[in-house]
């Protein structure tokens, strides 16, 4: 597969937060993914009462669709201004609180607590903190990791699943060569051998 002149491209963290502060976050849907509600039948699988994960969450309003339906959320994001953000337009109270095992995270939840979102790096969670899950919602992680730390989150996110977990993809397909990314092109093909 060519993934064109993709392959070594890194964006760092820093670059994420610049994209939070001046607001140039294209790839949040104000009305949520249509996917998600097209396939939310194949995520639930008929269960009630999930615990279901955003990697990467940003300020996904379907975080707060699936709690309201009575399922427990969380998420990971690396910009503090996004989850408040999240919390602040759907008018949630939440209470902060840090994260013991992972130095200078914070654990923001709802006062209700089926919405959990962690403010840190992706790669310092681990099921030890925050549990495993039976839903995982990949609406822009996957396309957002940069290619060389792909093995890594999909490593990662195998180790965050329980064993009839569901778990939901989108990515985007279009020429590698005429756009560096992120969202980042991942061929079928590649994401059969990362998955199995």
């Amino acid at each position: 597969s060519d993934i064109g002149s993709q392959k070594d491209r890194v964006v760092t963290e820093e670059e994420w937060l610049q994209r939070w502060e001046m607001s140039n976050i294209g790839f949040h849907k104000e009305q949520g993914h249509p996917l998600l509600r097209k396939y939310l039948d194949v995520l639930l699988n008929g269960r009630s009462g999930l615990r279901i994960f955003f990697p990467l969450c940003g300020k996904a309003v379907e975080m707060k669709w699936l709690a309201d339906m009575g399922h427990s959320v969380v998420g990971v994001e690396v910009s503090e201004q996004a989850l408040k953000q999240f919390f602040a337009q759907h008018s949630l109270p939440y209470c902060e609180e840090p994260v013991p095992e992972i130095s200078g995270a914070k654990k923001l939840q709802s006062t209700s607590g089926n919405i959990s979102l962690y403010c840190c790096s992706i790669y310092d969670l681990s099921s030890s903190i925050v549990g495993k899950f039976d839903g995982v919602w990949d609406r822009g992680a996957l396309v957002a990791v940069n290619p060389c730390d792909r093995q890594h989150y999909v490593s990662l996110m195998i180790t965050l699943m329980e064993k009839n977990s569901s778990y939901l993809l989108v990515t985007v397909s279009y020429d590698p060569n005429k756009h560096k990314g992120p969202p980042f092109y991942v061929p079928e093909s590649e994401i059969k051998s990362l998955f199995g």
